[in-house]
């Protein structure tokens, strides 16, 4: 399990306050992998694990089918993926995910946060060494599967011998949850597929190579300044090095 376990416990607990926030962030990665791929799912990779991730979120199928055909659309917008970081309150590093069609908008909202909690907005990369960015893959678990033998076979696809395994008492249905290096993304996601696992859903984050500790007060103004951050459209995911 180890650091990677623990950070997935804590991002859990702050995520999106409510579907729609979820579903507007979705519905961007989808029209990002549609203008790539094709809308086709089976021809196109990203675009069927997007939705894998979907549906995970219970997000409807007329929402992900809209989706699709809203990013074929002669006037979609172009989204770009941005990344900023920087240093809030307390030495805490932040990472921010952002989907824009409009860097100017949304680098100005993310500067005003950070300048609200007297933080900095650093420049690309200069955080890059406190965090180590993954690409994690959570997929339905088979009654058969080896987990200790699985993870042999994907050490050769740069996967970490560390994993996640979660159960949904809902849907009486165990996930496995596995970590790796984001140029292998693909790789990884074929492996899978191959392999016969079910739902398989792709996505990127970073997890910090050391928490840093704070008290209640501190943690309580990190926490709202996240929340800040989330309220914007634009942003994707937040991730920190707050133990």
């Amino acid at each position: 399990m180890g650091r990677a376990f623990e950070y997935r416990k804590a991002a859990k607990l702050k995520r999106w306050g409510h579907m729609a926030k979820t579903f507007t962030r979705l519905g961007k990665q989808i029209a990002i992998a549609v203008k790539a791929g094709g809308p086709e799912p089976e021809n196109n990779p990203t675009l069927r694990s997007i939705i894998a991730v979907c549906k995970r979120e219970n997000m409807p199928k007329d929402n992900i089918e809209r989706a699709i055909k809203n990013a074929m659309g002669k006037d979609q917008s172009e989204y770009k993926e941005v990344t900023y970081e920087g240093y809030g309150p307390h030495g805490i590093a932040v990472f921010v995910d952002t989907l824009t069609d409009n860097t100017t908008r949304t680098v100005a909202d993310v500067r005003s946060v950070f300048n609200k909690f007297a933080g900095n907005l650093g420049t690309t990369g200069s955080l890059s060494f406190l965090f180590d960015h993954k690409c994690v893959f959570t997929f339905k678990k088979k009654d058969d599967v080896d987990m200790d033998e699985l993870i042999l076979e994907l050490i050769d696809y740069n996967v970490d011998d560390e994993f996640d395994e979660d159960y949904d008492e809902e849907k009486d249905e165990a996930t496995i949850t596995i970590y790796g290096d984001p140029k292998s993304y693909g790789m990884i996601q074929k492996f899978l597929e191959e392999k016969g696992f079910e739902n398989v859903g792709g996505e990127f984050t970073y997890i910090p190579n050391d928490f840093k500790e704070i008290d209640d007060e501190q943690r309580a103004t990190i926490e709202k300044m996240v929340e800040k951050l989330e309220e914007f459209d634009d942003v994707q995911n937040v991730y920190t090095n707050m133990k």
